[in-house]
């Protein structure tokens, strides 16, 4: 069951990702907007003098959404492989694969979407998401597998 279930995720999120971007670009313009005016009021909430170049914030809150929602996407599908048997490098390399994969897959998807294009740089940016999310993976991993075992040696 965790095996179809871990796939299930990989899936769902993936179909997350290609609704966000069917949105058209007026759409999704409007809801990194929302999130760019959330994040300036909690920023000024701490520090009520911070200037802002809006475009500028907007386009940063953009390229971390990218990082981030790939991120996720690395864990998913390095969770998914490393349940179905695949371990080592290889787990790694299929994991980035997928990943990467899928998101030159969605920037060509893009094209066909009214007011969006295709960026390479952003297959860049969600490969380095998907490259950190494995690796945090990896390191939480080897820290909960040190942590077991330093705590059977001291029963």
């Amino acid at each position: 069951m965790r095996k179809i279930l871990s796939c299930i995720f990989i899936v769902v999120w993936m179909g997350l990702i290609f609704k966000l971007s069917s949105q058209p670009a007026v759409q999704s313009g409007k809801l990194s907007g929302k999130v760019t005016n959330i994040n300036i009021k909690a920023i000024e909430k701490v520090n009520p003098n911070t200037k802002f170049n809006i475009a500028e914030f907007n386009h940063v809150v953009r390229k971390n959404a990218h990082f981030f929602i790939y991120l996720v996407l690395g864990v998913l599908t390095i969770n998914a492989l490393r349940i179905n048997g695949v371990r080592g490098y290889r787990c790694v390399i299929f994991a980035l694969f997928i990943c990467i994969l899928y998101a030159s897959s969605d920037e060509v998807h893009q094209i066909f979407v009214p007011g969006r294009s295709a960026q390479v740089k952003d297959v860049f940016i969600d490969g380095a998401g998907a490259g950190v999310g494995i690796l945090v993976y990896l390191i939480i991993g080897k820290f909960r597998a040190s942590s077991s075992q330093r705590g059977q040696t001291l029963m």
